[in-house]
């Protein structure tokens, strides 16, 4: 079996701070969501001057079926692939 070589897209958009670039990318996630190959449980942002420390937008544990918890990635309670209603 050969292993297919994949790739990540990177994405960069702006935002004035941390919780509005979550917001951004959260919106931005769930949206691509709806594209087969897209990942929206390993979304991440990070200050354009420190590329290298990300932080994560959704819960990071897999779920059954191997698909990601799509909740707030310091949420409480049960992972769910929904979010909860406000």
């Amino acid at each position: 079996m050969v292993d297919r070589e994949r790739f990540v897209i990177h994405l960069p958009m702006r935002a004035v701070d941390l919780a509005g670039a979550v917001r951004l990318a959260r919106v931005v996630a769930r949206w691509a969501s709806v594209l087969t190959p897209a990942d929206p449980g390993e979304t991440t942002v990070s200050a354009e001057d420190e590329q290298g420390v990300r932080h994560r937008v959704f819960c990071d544990l897999r779920m059954p079926g191997g698909r990601r918890c799509l909740l707030r990635a310091d949420h409480d309670g049960p992972c769910s692939r929904r979010p909860a209603r406000r």
